[in-house]
């Protein structure tokens, strides 16, 4: 299978990388009206609108700084299903709102859709390690935040002042601890 071609648009997703002041003000003017208005048609209204793409700009900037997004389809498309899926997801969640949806069409292709799919997950799976990483133990989060920035374990172990064997298995035990907490969790369920 060919590999895709990287799209024109890629350099809006490398500015947004840098923090670009121009291509923000870009994405803002040229493609955040149309998400206002979408969200506006569909029980939301301007503030709801901003949060919505706050929230997607932090997901596609977390995507190219960690994951190293390469778009392959026009940003316009790729933002705006982001933005919309986001939104019916936060009016799936606050069932308070009557929802009225007012399906706009965009053309989307394969590879619009598989970009917002794999981002949107990806944002998910991230909240919901950070969720319970949050409630393990002190000495396992401080022990697992340590091998993330050390990457030697003879170096985790001398500074917590604890025996290279038992700094590997203390992390093992933390980090089956942590799989198993996520796996058991109602939210891991609704990932599937």
């Amino acid at each position: 299978m060919a590999t895709p071609k990287i799209h024109e648009d890629q350099k809006i997703i490398d500015g947004l990388l840098h923090n670009s002041p121009l291509v923000i003000k870009s994405i803002y003017d040229r493609y955040a009206p149309k998400v206002v208005n979408f969200i506006k048609q569909n029980s939301g209204n301007e503030s709801d609108a901003q949060d919505i793409i706050q929230e997607v700009l932090i997901m596609i900037y977390n995507q190219a700084k960690f994951k190293n997004l390469k778009l392959t389809c026009p940003f316009d498309a790729y933002f705006f299903l982001l933005c919309k899926r986001k939104w019916f997801n936060e009016l799936k969640k606050s069932s308070l709102k009557e929802v009225t949806i007012s399906e706009e069409i965009v053309s989307t292709d394969e590879s619009t859709s598989k970009h917002a799919f794999e981002t949107e997950l990806e944002e998910e799976q991230q909240h919901l390690f950070d969720l319970m990483f949050e409630r393990l133990g002190n000495a396992c989060k401080e022990l697992l935040k340590m091998t993330f920035k050390i990457s030697s374990m003879e170096k985790v172990a001398e500074n917590l002042g604890v025996s290279y064997a038992y700094a590997r298995k203390k992390k093992s035990l933390c980090i089956g601890e942590l799989t198993k907490m996520i796996q058991t969790s109602k939210e891991f369920k609704q990932l599937k």
